[in-house]
Formats: structure tokens, sequence, C-alpha cells
């Protein structure tokens, strides 16, 4: 993929996050500066991962940290947590991850781009390693939130 292309998504990746985030949960995200992450160690506690076909093929990954993934998971359910916290959290950010892949692939749409998406896998636990199955770079975009962060990573070739 070129710079362009890969621009393009960023902005799709932030304007589908911080849609999803004020219209699900009332909170706005902060988006920090797109940066090119330089191993495999997961920036946080709890990963989402989507497998990504099309013209173009790679990943996209949504990663909390536990702080950030308790937050939004009270935001988005409220007083509707079950007694398994965890898989309250899981449940969340794989719906985050399909919410922010989904609009962001709709609106790449627009431009062309053919991108269908998996089913989210979920990987949780200090210090876990996210694959992308490509050789391009993966472009990581920061979000903070009142209580703790996240990032979304993507990898397209």
């Amino acid at each position: 993929m070129d710079n362009s292309e890969n621009i393009e998504i960023a902005k799709a990746i932030v304007a589908a996050t911080t849609n999803i985030f004020s219209t699900m949960a009332s909170i706005t995200p902060k988006a920090g500066k797109l940066f090119v992450k330089t191993d495999q160690t997961a920036l946080g506690d709890v990963s989402a991962v989507i497998g990504v076909a099309g013209t173009h093929k790679g990943s996209i990954c949504v990663t909390f940290t536990g702080k950030g993934a308790l937050s939004i998971t009270q935001a988005m359910l409220g007083d509707d947590l079950s007694e398994d916290i965890e898989r309250d959290i899981a449940d969340t950010v794989g719906e985050i991850a399909n919410m922010v892949s989904g609009r962001a692939r709709a609106a790449m749409s627009e431009k062309g781009m053919v991108l269908h998406g998996s089913t989210p896998t979920i990987i949780a636990g200090e210090r876990h390693r996210v694959t992308h199955l490509s050789r391009s770079p993966v472009l990581c975009i920061p979000f903070a939130l009142p209580e703790g962060a996240f990032t979304v990573e993507f990898c397209l070739e």
C-alpha cells in the first residue's frame, strides 16, 4: 500500500473510532500521532484482531490497557455487567473492534477499496503478542480516554 492509502485508512479509523465511542459510550477519545510499531508486543492487555481480505489483505487490531477496557465496558454496559467481568470486557473489546473496522472499511469502499473483515479474535494478558500476517509496516494510532487508553493498529498490503 502506498502512503496516501495508509493516511486515508488512518483518517477513516479515527473518524469511525470517535463516532462509535461518542455514540455508544458518550466518550470522546483523543487520537494521538500515527506511528510505526516496531515489534509484536501488544500495547495493552486486551486485543481484538480482525483479518482483512479483498483489494488488500492484512489485519486490524484494537488493543486496550486493562483500565481502558474496564472503563469502556462499564460505560457501554452500565448496570448490565455480568458476574463474569472478564467475559464482558472481551465481548466489549471484540464488538468495538468489529464496529471500528466495519465503519473504516465502509468509508474506504467509497474510495474504491473493497475490504472484508473476519470475526474478531480476542487475546488477553500482559505483554501478549499480536502477529500481523503481512510484510507491510504495522501502523498504530494511540487514543487516550478519560480513564485508560487504547490503540488501533493496521497492517495491509
